[in-house]
């Protein structure tokens, strides 16, 4: 049986416009540092390992995105340098990072268990990502969800589905 999903367009497709902007390793580690607090560039390098090159384009590439903003600080006799702040659109990704880390942390994590837990501040129970519908309903599979073609939607040519 053919699947329906041929008949639309995949080209608008957010999860792969998501992808262009998270997509490569180093952007994640980046959202990863910040979101511990580690917001200077010189720390950001030194505690993650990223080649100079690479942070330097990545924290770009989230500042032209809209996920980051740069914030100017000074040193006492330095000159002025840049911090990098989460956006709403930067906050938004918390539940991401917090899923790729579950994921992380079942299947990669060393033998001795995950290296960081992430906890509620106040009851200190751990964070999980759980999936749910609008009216309330858990999610507990993803056989559970079904794909349907949403509001931007655009079907397929016939020689463009003829061709898939």
């Amino acid at each position: 049986m053919r699947p329906t999903a041929l008949d639309w367009s995949a080209e608008n497709c957010t999860v792969a416009r998501a992808m262009a902007v998270l997509g490569e390793r180093w952007t994640l580690v980046v959202l990863r540092e910040v979101f511990n607090g580690i917001r200077r560039f010189e720390d950001m390098r030194e505690h993650s390992g990223i080649p100079r090159q690479v942070l330097t384009n990545r924290l770009h590439m989230l500042v032209e995105q809209g996920v980051l903003r740069r914030v100017p600080y000074r040193e006492p006799g330095e000159r002025e340098r840049h911090e990098y702040r989460l956006t709403e659109k930067g906050f938004d990704l918390y539940p991401v990072l917090v899923a790729v880390r579950e994921w992380g942390d079942r299947y990669l994590a060393d033998p001795a268990g995950p290296p960081v837990d992430m906890v509620h501040r106040d009851c200190g129970s751990p964070v999980r990502t759980h999936l749910s519908c609008e009216d309330g309903h858990e999610v507990g599979s993803p056989r559970e969800v079904v794909t349907r073609p949403g509001a931007g939607a655009v079907r397929r040519t016939p020689a463009a589905a003829k061709a898939a």
